[in-house]
């Protein structure tokens, strides 16, 4: 009996290796606007939701983000890709975290911790573009190692 439990952990745990990817989640989806996201940080997964879907072309909208550290936080940027048809057509950089400039709550965490945001986020835009896209996200520590990574896929079919 012992024999066939360490057969089928180990199977499992070449299951676990054998996948590469993480799976697609669902933001939204009702009538004109659908968001998607998938991680690709090949270890790490993470959680992200927002209230409706509907709030997002409002300028200002709640969300929630959850995950556990892998890598502290002293320093953090983001690093964001608009991808059209593949290719980049627009690029966006800025620093988080740093000495003396701390933009987020979450600045100063460390490995192992859990991290959660729950709050409104301004994108800083009037509308989102009608069409299909991508939005690459990428967040670095100081070290240059991911702490975060995900494909966000827009689809907004509302002609403003």
């Amino acid at each position: 009996m012992k024999t066939s439990n360490v057969l089928i952990f180990i199977l499992v745990l070449l299951y676990i290796n054998a996948s590469t990817e993480w799976p697609t989640h669902t933001v939204c989806k009702e009538d004109n606007l659908e968001i998607y996201y998938k991680s690709c940080d090949p270890q790490q997964d993470f959680v992200f939701s927002i209230d409706k879907c509907s709030d997002v072309a409002t300028h200002t909208f709640n969300i929630r983000a959850s995950m556990v550290l892998r890598h502290d936080i002293k320093e953090l940027y983001v690093k964001l890709n608009l991808i059209i048809n593949g290719k980049t057509v627009l690029t966006y950089s800025e620093t988080l975290c740093a000495p003396g400039h701390s933009k987020l709550i979450f600045c100063g965490m460390k490995k192992g911790e859990h991290l959660h945001y729950e709050g409104p986020v301004t994108l800083g835009i009037k509308e989102i573009p009608q069409g299909d896209y991508i939005i690459s996200a990428k967040l670095t520590n100081e070290d240059h190692v991911t702490v975060a990574c995900a494909d966000f896929t827009v689809k907004n079919y509302l002609d403003y």
